[in-house]
């Protein structure tokens, strides 16, 4: 009996927790490139590179070689137990990659949350501080610290209660939503008047660009000030590029366009073309601040993870995926603005890289309803997008990019069609 899609979410219903979300009722059955066949054989169009895991597509033959190899040598150690070479050399040549002239060290993780929480770990035992300033709508996962830092209840803390004490909220700088730089700089200077002095704080974080949040990006006038403020009180400043990282942007990490340095960076999601690797660099003496035995985690930096990130950093050099996605951003910022003048409700294009978002509102409005509309729409005819947003008004593309042109100009056409019937697809 051949499966379905409508089968296999009966069979999700059954099994799979509530609290485990799902975007679109589409099971895969294999995946190339840009493009994902479901379990009825139908091909999409993916915009969305596993929430920004496929910077290098899905299945590089690169990274599945390297992968293929490692796993013929073996499989696990642990890094604690018995070392191996792919681990360093991961945490050498990201060391060299995050900005800052400065001495670097990494460690290796899982999860982008993971990677948070012991970013925060690093600033409190360095600065021998306990509060940390995150900002409003920010992502920064769904474990317990992370989602403490996390700007957004519903859905991710939803029902859960409060988080733990010791995180302050400043505002993001959002133009778009009337807070300039300086209201954002304000909102820190309430948090030190109202609720902790800046001796009480050990790091703020932040994203370069917010992911979940809109993908509204920091200006580098705003990133200079944080590091000021930063600097004369003693507080680490960390970046959390998750999202951003690997490429996304346009160059390696978002902070690179920023003009200053973060004293500890996270990175997760693409810099393992889908396998699970994530991790933190920082400051040398920083990242030291923590005994051995303190940092770490059974699975952190398997070997099957550490040989794919090796060949993603390979295949970013030798494909020069960064020119890749400034181009490919600059094709969709332009298609987009040309579609922003036959739809009102189109307010927004914006992004850094191939990082690129679309912000729905209609009459002072936000219109999650039509992303949502979008979504289905798109899907329907061949092609696989994402929402986001504090307000779910905001669609994202996060195209691998190795995609073909015949597959960008593809997606183009059919968000173009989809944009003209949202009206009455609502």
């Amino acid at each position: 009996m051949s499966k379905t899609n409508e089968a296999m979410m009966a069979r999700r219903a059954a099994a799979v927790a509530n609290g485990v979300g799902q975007i679109h009722p589409v099971f895969t059955e294999r995946a190339d490139n840009a493009s994902v066949w479901d379990v009825e054989g139908r091909e999409y169009i993916d915009f969305a590179g596993g929430i920004a895991v496929l910077n290098t597509g899905h299945l590089h033959p690169k990274v599945k070689q390297a992968v293929t190899e490692q796993l013929d040598k073996f499989s696990h150690t642990c890094f604690m137990v018995l070392g191996y070479e792919s681990y360093v050399e991961v945490c050498e040549k990201v060391n060299a990659l995050v900005p800052g002239d400065f001495a670097k060290k990494s460690a290796l993780f899982t999860s982008g949350s993971e990677a948070v929480e012991n970013a925060i770990k690093v600033a409190r035992a360095y600065t021998k501080r306990a509060g940390v300033i995150a900002f409003t709508s920010g992502y920064h996962g769904r474990t317990m610290a992370a989602l403490a830092l996390t700007g957004k209840v519903a859905p991710y803390s939803k029902g859960m209660g409060l988080m733990q004490a010791n995180v302050f909220r400043a505002e993001y700088p959002c133009a778009l939503h009337g807070v300039s730089d300086d209201d954002a700089m304000a909102s820190i200077e309430r948090i030190f008047k109202n609720d902790a002095e800046p001796a009480d704080i050990a790091a703020i974080i932040l994203e370069p660009v917010q992911g979940e949040g809109g993908f509204y990006a920091a200006s580098p006038a705003f990133m200079k000030r944080l590091r000021e403020l930063c600097d004369r009180e003693g507080i680490m400043l960390i970046a959390d590029e998750v999202q951003t990282g690997a490429g996304r942007t346009g160059t390696f990490f978002a902070m690179e366009q920023m003009g200053v340095a973060a004293d500890i960076t996270t990175f997760a999601k693409s810099i393992a073309g889908g396998f699970p690797l994530s991790g933190i660099t920082g400051r040398a003496e920083v990242m030291d601040a923590i005994g051995p035995g303190g940092l770490g985690g059974t699975y952190g930096g398997n070997p099957l993870a550490c040989a794919a990130a090796l060949a993603v950093m390979e295949v970013f050099e030798q494909e020069n995926l960064l020119a890749k996605a400034n181009a490919i951003g600059d094709t969709l910022k332009s298609a987009f603005n040309a579609m922003a003048q036959q739809h009102s409700f189109i307010a927004d294009v914006r992004g850094l890289g191939a990082m690129i978002a679309i912000e729905l509102i209609e009459d002072g409005v936000a219109k999650p309803e039509y992303c949502a509309a979008m979504l289905r729409l798109a899907r329907e005819r061949g092609l696989i997008l994402l929402s986001c947003g504090t307000y779910g008004n905001v669609l994202r593309v996060l195209v691998p990019l190795t995609v073909s042109d015949a597959q960008l100009k593809q997606g183009i056409e059919i968000m173009a069609e989809c944009f003209g019937l949202l009206r009455d697809a609502v």
